[in-house]
């Protein structure tokens, strides 16, 4: 219960990143990043380190629904 309390700030926080950044305010930086992977260095170096901690990290987060 406590577990997904935490679990849902991070989310929210990720969600307020995204839109800090000009992104969709329901989308999360990692579904944004994985999305332009191949076109953004920037989002290419998130991953990257994304994927040390949770492999293939921002490939798993992708919101289809979500526009960028």
């Amino acid at each position: 219960m406590i577990h997904d309390y935490f679990y849902r700030i991070l989310i929210s926080l990720d969600q307020l990143g995204n839109t800090l950044l000009g992104g969709n305010p329901d989308e999360t930086i990692s579904s944004r990043c994985g999305k332009i992977v191949t076109t953004c260095w920037t989002c290419r170096f998130f991953c990257w380190i994304a994927h040390k901690i949770d492999p293939n990290h921002c490939e798993k987060s992708i919101e289809h629904d979500e526009v960028s």
